[in-house]
């Protein structure tokens, strides 16, 4: 199979305890401007927004480096 383009946006909330949660599941995109367009949107609404992008296959386990399109606030260090 050949490798797939992941796309993904994450916003993040501050939990009771302080610390810094997503806000919701993990949204998948078609493209990097749409990820790019809603995570802007989501901005103003949380206090971090995270956009990124990896290659990965899946079907193997094989996921390549994330690379940052959108990042707005505190979000926590990718791994």
């Amino acid at each position: 199979m050949d490798p797939v383009r992941l796309v993904v946006v994450m916003a993040f909330d501050r939990s009771n305890e302080g610390d810094i949660v997503p806000a919701f599941e993990a949204m998948q995109f078609d493209s990097e401007d749409r990820a790019m367009r809603s995570a802007s949107e989501l901005a103003g609404k949380h206090i971090g927004v995270l956009a990124w992008a990896r290659d990965a296959e899946p079907d193997v386990g094989e996921y390549g480096p994330p690379v940052v399109l959108f990042q707005s606030g505190l979000v926590p260090d990718m791994e």
